[in-house]
């Protein structure tokens, strides 16, 4: 059965708006060849995306070329703003970007849990009510915040698994406060679809990503969709029994899990045992990063040992999985840089039958806040340009 008119209005223009998004500025005469729609399809789209505010007049085309054919149309960047958050234990970090996804300001800010829940919660919005001011933006359209722990699937909420208690208030608060859309997801899985959208993956539509940091987790991306699971829980790998763990994991406890083997402090305590020191003040740059910072300087021995410890868990996952490709993320993961990755690769394929590439993550921590506004711009999207 034919699309209705209307249909075939929105899918053609949906199409025209997401060709401006990824190519930029484009004419008429662009958008049909692109399109391959008619010339007055097209320019019925145009005044219809114009009158809803969503494209206008940027510019022309070519210094020789002058008149309505050469007119350059582009998204309106300020139509919508939306912001970021990456929500550590004890951190938060905020960005504020405009509908094409260009940053236009950034904060984070160490909050004191010590000073009480509501304190904590008070301290992380007023960041960003702050970062949203200096940008310039106006009311916001969506929120993406990103934590550690697991997303209820059916609910959309942050589960309660131990986390400090700030995190479940500072969403609940988002959501009072803030006319905008607030959604939240999984750091590790905000994460995996940064590294695919822009980053170590991008060529890759099925792969399994791990994040390694002061914590462990993993991502499922399968057929180019994100797999969070039944209980929202795909990949928490840091519970994996694995050997050489002193004792088991328990439900409330990963420390006798593949975690204790990978994780910052399983990095510190291999470095010490290869002779390697580490930051003499762990405690002022953090765990995470004085591990990540001993393995990129690249110790062969400490990069072999590592190595080995990852490939156990990494080996289980394909075993289950196939995916293909593994993607070591996080700040470990992007401190090892490719001589780890490449160590990993070696040690599973004397672990398992299954051909899988190692990559190196490319984005690091920064991974969680750039997925964060991948998923906050893809909500604003979602309504602005699904109706249009």
């Amino acid at each position: 059965m034919p699309a209705s008119p209307s249909t075939a209005r929105a899918i053609n223009d949906r199409l025209a708006l997401q060709l401006l998004q990824e190519q930029g500025p484009l004419t008429a005469g662009q958008l049909k060849q692109q399109t391959g729609l008619s010339r007055p399809t097209v320019a019925d789209l145009v005044e219809r995306l114009r009158g809803a505010g969503l494209i206008t007049v940027v510019g022309e085309a070519g210094a020789q070329r002058r008149g309505p054919n050469a007119r350059l149309y582009g998204i309106v960047a300020d139509r919508a703003h939306l912001a970021a958050l990456d929500v550590r234990t004890d951190s938060v970090r905020v960005a504020v970007a405009d509908l094409l996804g260009t940053v236009l300001a950034e904060a984070a800010l160490t909050v004191d849990a010590a000073l009480g829940t509501e304190p904590a919660v008070d301290q992380a919005v007023a960041l960003l009510d702050r970062t949203a001011r200096e940008a310039g933006a106006g009311p916001l359209h969506s929120v993406a915040v990103g934590a550690p722990g697991l997303i209820d699937p059916g609910t959309g909420e942050l589960r309660d698994t131990g986390l400090p208690a700030w995190h479940r208030r500072l969403v609940a608060a988002l959501q009072q406060e803030l006319p905008a859309t607030v959604l939240v997801e999984n750091e590790t899985n905000l994460a995996a679809v940064a590294e695919q959208r822009a980053g170590a993956a991008r060529d890759r539509d099925t792969f399994v990503y791990l994040w390694l940091g002061h914590g462990v987790g993993a991502a499922v991306v399968l057929d180019g969709k994100l797999r969070r699971g039944a209980s929202g829980g795909a990949g928490e790998i840091g519970f994996l029994p694995v050997p050489g763990t002193a004792g088991l994991p328990s439900a409330t406890d990963c420390g006798g899990g593949f975690h204790s083997l990978v994780g910052s402090a399983a990095v510190t305590e291999l470095a010490a045992r290869h002779g390697l020191s580490v930051d003499p003040d762990p405690d002022a740059a953090g765990p995470e990063q004085a591990a990540a910072s001993v393995l990129a300087r690249r110790s062969t021995e400490l990069l072999d040992a590592y190595a080995e410890r990852l490939a156990l868990g990494a080996a289980a996952a394909i075993a289950v999985l196939d995916p293909g490709c593994v993607v070591l993320g996080g700040a470990l993961g992007h401190a090892g840089g490719d001589a780890l990755a490449a160590r990993v690769q070696h040690r599973l394929a004397s672990l398992s039958p299954l051909a899988t590439e190692v990559r190196a993550g490319e984005l690091g921590s920064t991974g969680v806040l750039l997925g964060a506004l991948f998923a906050a711009r893809a909500a604003v999207q979602e309504e602005l340009f699904g109706g249009a």
